[in-house]
C-alpha cells in the first residue's frame, strides 16, 4: 500500500512542479502585467497544493494531513490577496494593458472628480 502512495505522491510533485514550469513559461510570454499575475496565482494556488499532497502521500499521518490542509488553506487564500493586491498596484500606477485587451470595467471610475485638482 505504502507503494502505491508514493508513486501517486510521486506524480502530484511532478504535476505541481510542472504547474510551477508552465507559470514560468508563462511570466517569460504573456503579453501584460495582468496575465502574468494570473498565471503566477494560479500556479501558485495549484502547484503548492498538488507539491504538500504529494509529499503528505509519501509520509501519511493525520497529523501530516492536517498540517497540508492548513499549507493549502492559507496559501490560496494568501495567493488570491497577494495577486489581487499586485493588480490593484498595477493598474494604481499605469501598467499597460495588452492589445488583446477588450474591457476595462475599471476604466468608469478613473473619471476625476471635478472637485479634485
Amino acid at each position: 500500500m505504502t507503494g502505491i502512495l508514493e508513486v501517486i505522491g510521486t506524480i502530484l510533485i511532478v504535476l505541481g512542479t510542472l504547474a510551477f514550469v508552465s507559470a514560468a513559461i508563462g511570466v517569460l510570454k504573456l503579453p501584460d502585467l495582468y496575465s502574468r499575475i494570473s498565471a503566477i496565482t494560479t500556479a501558485s494556488g495549484l502547484g503548492v497544493a498538488l507539491i504538500v499532497l504529494g509529499v503528505v502521500l509519501h509520509e501519511p499521518s493525520a497529523l501530516n494531513a492536517v498540517k497540508a490542509g492548513l499549507a493549502i488553506i492559507i496559501n490560496l487564500a494568501t495567493a488570491a490577496v497577494g495577486g489581487h493586491a499586485l493588480g490593484r498596484a498595477g493598474y494604481l500606477t499605469g501598467a499597460p494593458v495588452a492589445k488583446q485587451t477588450r474591457f476595462n470595467d475599471l476604466a468608469a471610475y478613473d473619471t476625476p472628480d471635478p472637485g479634485q485638482k
